[in-house]
């Protein structure tokens, strides 16, 4: 199949704009490919610190020059996605054994919970937490004793972070592993109904942790189609995980199976076989674009608009917003999974979850084929699906119909032409929004500004009765990367889902962040410039007529003379301390703006 005239030239558009930073950072791959790791040029002081531990391997190491493998771990046990990571690091070095191989734990990175923290001051570290990931991958492979890698790592920040730090080593092969998603629990539309009548008033904290605990209740990634879920699409659509494994429920044999697969597979990818692939050459401008094109054929998490930028940055791509809308316009949207569906996670597979959803991609021209992967050359194994064939893992074709057209569509039959994301601007700036589960007419809202300078204002105004009556666009401004981390305002879904359903037209505009599950409240968030810059958001006064228009892109205040108003200045004292945040006042003082990655690795 042809590939589509405009995935070619948004293609072509990035690598030429990463011209220059893209030839500088494979440059310095190959220099570091040249080089070689270090372990057979360390002092013998230096090796033996390095092999002291490994027990049955310690004379391997030292002697011969079997394939090294270091593994980089997000494991935690407060955590229900990487709790399953505990085992993982024996059971690798258990297969790699196998194959003449040794492995070694190269360190742990940080992993916390946007889930636990949303609406606590702990969510301003969160996005801070991904460049902080991507140090401590930096420290754990700094030894230069590594011949190929794995990442373990699922939830929001994590791989980004990872995938950041693979890159900076990225002369290295490296293969991610997924945990999987829990079993299925009460329903994600069952879950939200509750809490709405929490919100409310209707219902005793009680019900809601029964409801709460009934719905995470195991080991695996939670089952709506937030980030940490986006995450594991990625990473099948940009090559990174073994063929069809993101979405197999931990515990299984299939697991366990896929596990060890990825440990041999990185070592069969170093440059001391017939097959080096190094991810510098896996992550490149195409295997990018697919990435886009998966966030936009699921209507994936808003948060990798962010996400995405930073990590194509790590290996010299530049990418920006316009990019994503270009594409959105012609990819269409192939999937409904909670929060744009009633389906989860768990279901979107056994209809025919990825493999199914690539196939129709590529034939449809919206996929660049060409790509190198962990599984080979092009995208086709990915249409392919791990079984266990006698207790040994292996690929069959995997279904070329969907099995539940409320859950899965073919490309000739999408749930909409476009893709499940809208790049706004005007007079405000420029945002985001997901669109996939806004109903259309919630798309456009044109009502007054109510202000707030923080969500708990906003809850409390509502909970006051204050936002009882007719349209509002509610505004919340200093929750961007330098006022306080950007965190994730989802806490407001609730009370905002509870105004929409009574028949208010309701809209969000905000310069922070909204979950992974953002969902059917039109939300114009990541707005840039960001209102400690002065941007317009910070000119905003309550009673000003709002536009917000996802059918049209725009964003836009109808008041004459507003961008002559002064900007104004808020008491960002609070955000300063307490729960950690004053180690990070490094990381805002020096963090990019939003369209650029809200990172602290800047140009």
């Amino acid at each position: 199949m042809r590939l589509n005239a405009t995935l070619t030239a948004v293609t072509e558009r990035i690598i030429t704009r990463s011209a220059k930073t893209r030839t500088a950072y494979l440059e310095r791959m190959r220099a570091a490919k040249s080089q070689g790791p270090a372990r057979a040029h360390l002092s013998c002081s230096g090796q033996a610190h390095a092999y002291a531990a490994t027990g049955q391997d310690q004379s391997k190491l030292a002697t011969e020059s079997a394939g090294h493998l270091g593994i980089v771990t997000a494991y935690n046990d407060m955590l229900s996605a990487h709790q399953p990571f505990e085992t993982y690091p024996a059971a690798i070095k258990e297969a790699v054994r196998e194959i003449g191989g040794t492995a070694q734990v190269a360190g742990g990175v940080p992993a916390m919970c946007d889930g636990i923290t949303q609406g606590e001051a702990g969510m301003e570290l969160s996005l801070f937490s991904r460049d902080a990931i991507a140090m401590a991958t930096g420290v754990a492979l700094s030894h230069n004793v590594f011949d190929a890698t794995v990442y373990l790592g699922v939830c929001d920040k994590i791989v980004p972070g990872l995938v950041i730090g693979a890159q900076v080593f990225g002369h290295l092969p490296a293969v991610f592993l997924s945990a999987g998603p829990m079993t299925s629990g009460i329903s994600n539309d069952d879950k939200a109904k509750v809490r709405q009548k929490f919100a409310a008033g209707e219902i005793g904290r009680d019900e809601l942790l029964k409801s709460e605990m009934a719905a995470y209740h195991g080991p695996g990634t939670c089952t709506f189609y937030g980030t940490a879920n986006t995450n594991q699409m990625l990473m099948e659509f940009m090559g990174l995980h073994l063929p069809g494994s993101s979405f197999v429920n931990p515990g299984t044999e299939l697991r366990d199976a896929l596990t060890r697969e990825g440990g041999k597979r990185a070592l069969t990818l170093s440059a001391l076989g017939n097959h080096y692939t190094p991810v510098c050459d896996i992550l490149d401008e195409k295997a990018y674009v697919n990435g886009i094109v998966g966030l936009m054929a699921t209507g994936g998490s808003t948060n990798l608009l962010i996400h995405l930028i930073a990590m194509a940055r790590a290996g010299g791509i530049i990418l920006d917003w316009q990019d994503f809308a270009d594409l959105s316009d012609i990819v269409p949207l192939l999937a409904r999974v909670y929060p744009n569906g009633l389906a989860d996670v768990n279901h979107f597979h056994a209809a025919g979850g990825l493999g199914f959803m690539i196939g129709e991609l590529l034939n449809a021209g919206f996929l660049h084929d060409d790509t190198k992967t962990v599984a080979g050359e092009g995208l086709d194994a990915y249409t392919h699906e791990p079984f266990l064939d006698g207790g040994a893992l292996t690929w069959r074709k995997g279904s070329s119909e969907n099995l539940n057209d409320k859950i899965l569509r073919p490309a000739s039959d999408p749930f909409q032409e476009t893709g499940g994301l809208s790049r706004l601007t005007g007079n405000l700036g420029t945002g985001v929004m997901k669109i996939s589960a806004v109903a259309p007419e919630h798309r456009v809202v044109e009502a007054p500004a109510r202000v707030f300078h923080d969500q708990d204002e906003a809850k409390a105004a509502f909970k006051a009765g204050e936002l009882d009556k007719g349209d509002v666009v509610i505004v919340v401004r200093f929750q961007g990367p330098k006022a306080n981390g950007m965190p994730e305002l989802h806490s407001m879904t609730p009370f905002l889902g509870i105004m929409q359903g009574r028949g208010q037209k309701v809209a969000l505009v905000t310069d922070g962040r909204m979950s992974g599950a953002s969902g059917k409240i039109p939300s114009a968030i990541h707005v840039v410039p960001e209102a400690l810059d002065g941007g317009p958001i910070a000119k905003i006064r309550d009673g000003d007529m709002l536009r917000v228009n996802a059918e049209t892109g725009e964003l836009e205040v109808l008041e004459e003379g507003f961008l002559a108003r002064e900007a104004v200045v808020a008491d960002l004292s609070a955000y300063q301390y307490g729960t950690g945040r004053e180690m990070f006042a490094l990381f805002r003082n020096s963090v990019t703006s939003a369209d650029t990655g809200a990172t602290v690795f800047g140009d």
